[in-house]
C-alpha cells in the first residue's frame, strides 16, 4: 500500500510487540528498539521477504489506484469492446517515452576491486526527446512519432531514423493537443479506421490527449478512445514493463556503442532516431508485445 516499514521501524514494532507480550530482552529495552541480528534472523527465516528501494509515489496515484476506480474502468472498456467488437489489429495502446541524449551506461568488465569505474557519457544533463507509440493487440506497431524540444522541425532530426516516423516539434519537447492531433493524423494515414471499421486506442488521460480538439478529431474520423483512470497508468499501463522496459534497455545498448565507434563526440538530438530505430525494431516484437 505504499507505506512499507524501513529496518528501522520494523525494529521498532519488534520491540512494541515484545514489550506488550511481556518478552522483551533486557538489551532491547536499553535501546528501546529491537536489536541487529534480531533482524538478521528475521530476515533469514522469512526467504519470501527482502530489502528493496522503493519507487517514489505521489500521494495522488497511491489513492486514485483503488477498487472503485479500477473497476469502473474495466466495466467501461469491456463496454465498447462488445459494442463494437474490434479485431486485435485494431485495438492500439497508445503511450510517450522520454529518450534522452544522456542515459545511464550499461555494465561493463572491470577489475575486480577497483573502487570507481567510469564509462564516457554525452554529457552531464542531455536534451529529452519525447516518443509516442502506437502499438496494437496483435502483436504489430505504427512508425513512432517524434516530438523534438526544438520550435521549427527539420527533416535532418530524422537522419537514420525509423522508416515512416513522423517528425514534429515543440519548444518544450513535450506533447501538447496540437502535436497529438497530429499524431492522430499519422495513425489515420496508416490505420484508415471507418465507421464500419472503428478502431480503439487506450491512453493515459493527460491533457494533450483528452480536450475538445482531439475528440472531435477522434469522433469525426472513427477513433475510439477509452482512457486509464486519472494518476492509474503506472499500474495499468501494460507498456511500460514488457515494451518499454526492453526497449529502454536498447537504446542505451545503442547509445553506449555509438559512443564508442564515435570517441570524442556528443550525442545530440540529431541521433536519438537512429537509437531509437535500433532499439524498437529489436524490443518491439510480437512475443514482447502480446505476453
Amino acid at each position: 500500500m505504499c507505506y512499507g516499514l524501513t529496518r528501522h521501524q520494523t525494529k521498532k514494532l519488534a520491540f512494541d510487540y515484545a514489550m506488550a507480550n511481556d518478552i522483551c530482552p533486557d538489551k532491547w529495552k536499553e535501546f528501546k528498539t529491537a536489536s541487529n541480528d534480531w533482524l538478521k534472523g528475521f530476515m533469514s527465516r522469512h526467504n519470501d521477504l527482502a530489502v528493496r528501494k522503493p519507487e517514489s509515489t505521489s500521494l495522488a496515484r497511491a489513492t486514485s489506484f483503488n477498487k472503485n476506480n479500477v473497476k469502473t474502468f474495466f466495466e467501461k472498456l469491456s463496454t465498447v469492446l462488445r459494442k463494437y467488437n474490434f479485431p486485435p489489429h485494431m485495438i492500439f495502446n497508445a503511450d510517450e517515452t522520454g529518450c534522452s541524449t544522456v542515459t545511464n551506461p550499461p555494465k561493463v568488465i572491470a577489475e575486480r576491486g577497483s573502487k570507481q569505474i567510469g564509462q564516457v557519457t554525452s554529457a552531464e544533463r542531455g536534451a529529452l526527446v519525447t516518443t509516442l507509440f502506437f502499438i496494437n493487440a496483435a502483436g504489430g506497431f505504427l512508425p513512432p512519432v517524434f516530438d523534438f524540444p526544438r520550435v521549427n522541425y527539420k527533416d535532418i532530426m530524422l537522419n537514420n531514423g525509423p522508416p515512416g516516423a513522423l517528425g514534429l516539434a515543440q519548444a518544450s519537447g513535450w506533447m501538447t493537443e496540437d502535436c497529438f492531433v497530429k499524431a492522430l493524423e499519422h495513425f489515420m494515414m496508416h490505420i484508415r479506421p471507418s465507421k464500419e471499421n472503428p478502431a480503439l486506442i487506450l491512453m493515459d488521460n493527460h491533457s494533450s490527449h483528452v480536450n475538445l480538439k482531439v475528440v472531435k478529431f477522434a469522433r469525426k474520423n472513427s477513433i475510439i478512445i477509452v482512457t486509464f483512470p486519472p494518476h492509474c497508468s503506472h499500474k495499468l499501463q501494460p507498456l511500460d514493463v514488457t515494451v518499454y522496459g526492453p526497449f529502454k534497455t536498447r537504446y542505451r545498448i545503442a547509445m553506449n556503442e555509438w559512443m564508442l565507434l564515435n570517441p570524442g563526440k556528443t550525442v545530440t538530438i540529431y541521433q536519438v532516431g537512429q537509437f531509437v530505430k535500433e532499439a524498437y525494431l529489436s524490443a518491439f516484437s510480437p512475443q514482447n508485445i502480446t505476453q
